[in-house]
């Protein structure tokens, strides 16, 4: 339509929310699908956390906030960069948002001219580009591969730096592939950084607490504290406390950086809910058995489904080191033809082969900028992906 802004014809809609759609409208039509398309850890909030919902409900905090967020939680957040990251922040160099996409999207927006390059690993998280392209950015996509884990390296990342890059996306454990940078890794990164003064560092790490054995995280500020002056560090309580309908995202940086999203975000949503920032204060600040217990649920789910897909014919499946996702190559099925008569030619035709003979929703990689993959969430029960592991197996074992 004429009147529809020209920025939207460089956007495509969210593969990830379009896989959990079609499997939510397959089911409603009485098919039998097991999605395994959503980023949404399957637990329930905590309960301490809900009480204090409730608490701040019956206290009367349903005013509106400052934008930046009400004063205890940005105190909890700078508290908590330092108890866990040895990152000191005043509680004005933070910010809260409305989930971390809305502090992603602060961020480029405040920050990006035309022309301005962001470095993005491949794969991605589908927002990354997309966000960057509607703040009138050009994304710059830096490709791993299955053999490096997934990971940047420096060679790729020095490669990739032009005069106009303006940021680094680091999102470390890693959606879509569940790749986590160790402390050696991220300061061979940093090194390159330090020779590019002009370019920034926005790292995400949403899925910090979901990391498993002996994996000690780290961020890349903490590692290489000259940095720190050139880096937004963003988390939030979604994936870690079981929130992702509370909507709260945080970040911490310079503050000339925060003033501007702050400026942003008093002109576009203002302070986030009131009730769920009382929620997430109470998450950061509250007992944290919670994000334990479900910690060793969730790496006992990776390695049941590690295990299941590596025997499926043609599928080979690498351990991740944290987050709730894996990513496995599907290259040894292309060329061969499914039970419809169609041939299978790309990571797109199989999920959507799979989807059809099967009933087992997953996110094609080229979707994550890199293929031939497909994404699997396994936060769901052991049960639900032992089946669908089962028909992926039964998929794969009739393909001719």
């Amino acid at each position: 339509m004429a009147f529809i802004a020209d920025a939207l014809s460089r956007v495509k809609p969210s593969a990830t929310i379009a896989v959990s759609q079609k499997a939510r409208e397959l089911k409603a039509k009485g098919r039998d699908v097991i999605g395994l398309g959503a980023g949404e850890p399957d637990f329930d909030t905590p309960d301490n956390v809900k009480n204090a919902a409730i608490d701040a409900i019956r206290r009367g905090e349903t005013k509106y906030t400052p934008v930046s967020g009400i004063a205890p939680l940005r105190e909890a957040i700078a508290a908590k960069f330092k108890r866990e990251n040895n990152l000191d922040y005043r509680p004005e160099q933070t910010i809260v948002g409305t989930g971390g996409k809305q502090i992603l999207f602060n961020a480029f927006m405040a920050t990006l001219n035309a022309g301005d390059e962001v470095v993005i690993p491949a794969p991605y998280w589908v927002s990354y580009p997309e966000m960057v392209l509607l703040c009138n950015g050009t994304p710059v996509f830096a490709e791993t591969t299955i053999d490096n884990g997934f990971k940047l390296t420096p060679e790729a990342l020095e490669k990739a730096i032009t005069p106009r890059t303006k940021w680094l996306v680091m999102n470390s454990p890693s959606n879509p592939s569940g790749a986590a940078y160790t402390e050696a890794e991220l300061k061979a990164l940093a090194d390159v950084l330090l020779r590019h003064p002009h370019v920034w560092t926005l790292t995400d790490d949403m899925y910090e607490h979901l990391t498993y054995g002996d994996f000690a995280f780290r961020t890349i500020a903490e590692v290489e504290p000259a940095l720190y002056e050139r880096t937004l560090t963003m988390n939030g309580v979604s994936k870690a406390y079981a929130m992702t309908g509370w909507r709260i995202g945080y970040a911490a940086g310079p503050l000339e950086l925060i003033k501007a999203m702050d400026m942003i975000q008093g002109q576009q949503t203002s302070g986030a809910c009131s009730i769920a920032q009382w929620a997430a204060l109470e998450a950061l600040t509250g007992p944290q058995d919670f994000v334990q217990r479900n910690k060793a649920i969730f790496q006992g789910r990776r390695d049941l489904v590690v295990s299941m897909l590596n025997q499926a014919r043609g599928i080979a499946c690498p351990t991740p080191e944290g987050a709730f996702y894996v990513y496995p190559s599907c290259e040894g099925t292309l060329g061969k033809t499914a039970p419809s008569g169609k041939v299978i030619e790309t990571d797109e035709d199989f999920v959507g082969e799979l989807l059809e003979a099967e009933g087992v929703a997953v996110v094609h990689g080229s979707a994550f900028g890199l293929g031939p993959n497909f994404r699997i969430s396994y936060a769901t029960s052991e049960e639900q992906l032992e089946q669908a592991c089962e028909r992926i197996q039964r998929f794969t074992a009739s393909l001719d």
